[in-house]
């Protein structure tokens, strides 16, 4: 994977500790492994965070921060990826859920996506119509985007490794072969 193209963008440890809505972690924001950039806890991340950003609710950064505490994954990453779901992707990816729940439960739509209104009064009055089928939706999004994102960044990080063998082997190789030609060269000239 691009680590260095990450941590580049990362914010400093230090910052995110001292972040007033993650103050309520205190002292296990300490743990090393929150800020580890390695294939599992990169990974583990993309798992923790796409599961979160599926979860209908308004606190899904610090929903995320305890995931990633809990699975002592890459903190950072988890909490960056709930914005998958941010206001302008918000009402068309919940509206996909409820139509995957609504397919999976064997139910027609209720509602179009153009009757969606993006308020806490519209959802409470349509919870009883929408409510299962929205969860439903929302759990299957949310496990298969974390499996997708867990099982794609272990895939990518390893065709990463293997390329950067096959080209530390070539490097070596060509060395070696221009080793033995200024060998020869210089045998020639004697």
């Amino acid at each position: 994977m691009p680590k260095k193209l990450i941590q580049r963008y990362m914010p400093d440890p230090k910052t995110i500790r001292e972040h007033k809505h993650l103050q309520v972690f205190g002292t296990l924001l300490q743990n090393p492994n929150l800020w580890h950039m390695n294939r599992r806890s990169v990974a583990g991340a993309f798992a923790v965070g796409m599961f979160m950003a599926a979860v209908p609710v308004p606190f899904q950064m610090l929903l995320a921060a305890a995931g990633a505490i809990v699975f002592r994954v890459n903190l950072p990453i988890s909490v960056g990826l709930v914005w998958v779901t941010n206001p302008v992707t918000m009402i068309p990816m919940f509206y996909f859920a409820y139509l995957v729940g609504a397919f999976v439960m064997g139910q027609a739509p209720a509602i179009s996506q153009h009757e969606l209104q993006l308020s806490w009064s519209w959802l409470l009055s349509q919870l009883e119509h929408i409510g299962g089928p929205f969860l439903l939706g929302c759990l299957i999004l949310g496990v298969g985007g974390s499996m997708l994102g867990y099982f794609g960044i272990r895939l990518l990080w390893r065709l990463n490794v293997a390329r950067q063998w096959r080209e530390r082997k070539a490097a070596r190789v060509a060395r070696k072969m221009q080793k033995n030609r200024n060998e020869l060269d210089s045998e020639k000239s004697d």
